[in-house]
């Protein structure tokens, strides 16, 4: 009989019995102790800095903030076996804003998907996105981002998505003296807010040109969108009640995102430490 169901399931009858041995138990104990041990230490990373992430921020995490080194498959195993659930990224159901008026003026798109020039500072893109908060209440943010190294270089939340909150994110960018390149350039899709004369004439004062994508072509600000995605899905903005929460739970994240949170991409360092990089290679 055994060696029938054996072969049933393909088995060997050798392995059938060494499974049932006292030896096969406690080895298969000792897995289980090892495997506990290590989801522990995974789960130190997936809850780092209270920011739930999938297997590869796990791993960078180990690696940048605890000086332990897994690979991606081990990572993976564990999650699976002990149900760790990473954010799963969520659609982004953002709709444009209304067309420009006729006194309003789109222009070239000087980028053309070039996001990686191998400068920071040189290449901004800004976006405005909705945060969704508290029971059915809605709020805003505006960020500036360096393409070449990913960071945050400045934003903005309102309750409000009127023309101040491009401008004041321009603003803070100014104020926070961040030293850009020669022929820097901010680019956008061509939202209400960017085609405005009060913006283009502000983005012209602080020393920068102006790009914009194609209408109708979200990949032409792929990254900005992704960083939206993953700050969605990262913080916890449902348990927000009001702005000044919101407010508080984005200037943490800001501060994850730019100094803690590893990225693939940028030889797994942070954003800030691959710009540091970048300068040191320069």
């Amino acid at each position: 009989m055994v060696s029938y169901l054996c072969e049933l399931v393909g088995v060997s009858r050798s392995g059938y019995y060494r499974y049932f041995s006292e030896e096969g138990q406690l080895n298969r104990q000792a897995r289980n102790q090892a495997d506990e041990e290590v989801k522990e230490i995974i789960l130190k990373a997936f809850n780092f800095r209270r920011r739930k992430k999938g297997a590869r921020q796990i791993k960078m995490t180990l690696k940048n903030q605890y000086q332990i080194t897994y690979n991606l498959k081990r990572i993976r195993r564990i999650m699976k076996k002990f149900n760790i659930v990473c954010p799963i990224r969520k659609a982004n159901p953002y709709r444009r804003m209304a067309k420009a008026t006729k006194e309003h003026r789109t222009l070239p798109n000087l980028l053309n998907r070039e996001f990686k020039q191998g400068i920071a500072g040189k290449v901004l893109l800004t976006d405005i996105t909705y945060l969704s908060y508290g029971t059915g209440k809605r709020a805003y943010l505006s960020t500036i981002k360096d393409a070449e190294t990913n960071g945050i270089l400045a934003y903005e939340v309102s309750d409000k998505i009127t023309l101040d909150i491009a401008l004041n994110t321009v603003r803070k960018l100014k104020k926070s003296g961040r030293k850009l390149v020669n022929g820097a350039f901010i680019h956008s899709d061509q939202g209400v807010h960017y085609t405005s004369p009060q913006f283009q004439k502000l983005v012209k004062k602080v020393g920068l040109g102006q790009s914009m994508s194609r209408r109708g072509n979200c990949w032409d600000n792929a990254p900005q969108e992704s960083f939206f995605g993953h700050l969605k899905d990262e913080t916890d903005l449902k348990s927000c009640e009001a702005l000044g929460d919101v407010k508080q739970e984005i200037k943490s994240y800001m501060t994850y995102y730019n100094h803690y949170r590893g990225q693939w991409n940028l030889k797994k360092m942070t954003p800030a430490q691959y710009r540091h990089h970048l300068l040191q290679v320069a």
